[in-house]
């Protein structure tokens, strides 16, 4: 076995290399599992109208910023494993929710803000079984189903906090919440 050593500028720029993949593996926002939210990759800063995802508004993990002033779940997301916060998504006119995201039972992102009339699409992966998406305050509920692909919509025309579960996967913290202005 030959025995290698580094010198301080190989050790600096290895060090570098990996810090930047790692750093770039969680730019997508949230938790993506493997890293991907499913967008471009951009803001939707470029004056797009998001229907390529550039938005963010393919849900995926995110891609918007999260609100600097976090609204109040009263705890409702405390067991939630992949929420970070709320993602900022006011601006567009649409926005997607994963169903069954990162282990197959999270949604993903777990919170998002909207602007009353947004609409809300989850859209299911295909992963960790059947899942439906139910509102606390029972104001809306899909079906309960596994395909990938499979969506429900609804649109949020009130302002106020909006908090919804997985009725299946409730027990391990499925849960999600939009909060609309």
């Amino acid at each position: 076995m030959t025995r290698r050593t580094l010198d301080r500028r190989t050790f600096v720029q290895t060090t570098a290399a990996v810090g930047a993949t790692v750093a770039l593996a969680g730019c997508g926002g949230g938790s993506g599992g493997d890293g991907s939210d499913g967008s471009d990759g951009s803001d939707g800063s470029d004056g797009s109208d998001g229907s390529d995802g550039s938005d963010g508004s393919d849900g995926g993990s995110g891609g918007g910023e999260t609100l600097d002033e976090e609204p109040n779940y009263d705890g409702f997301l405390d067991d939630v494993s992949n929420y970070d916060g709320t993602v900022d998504m006011r601006d567009a006119d649409e926005v997607t929710v994963e169903v069954g995201a990162n282990d197959g039972l999270t949604f993903a992102p777990a919170a998002v803000a909207v602007s009353s009339g947004t609409t809300v699409v989850w859209e299911w992966t295909g992963q960790g079984g059947d899942h439906n998406v139910a509102a606390e305050d029972g104001s809306f509920e899909s079906d309960t189903v596994g395909e990938e692909g499979h969506t429900f919509e609804h649109t949020f025309e009130e302002a106020g906090t909006y908090t919804y579960v997985c009725t299946p996967h409730e027990a391990v913290g499925m849960k999600g919440a939009v909060y609309v202005e």
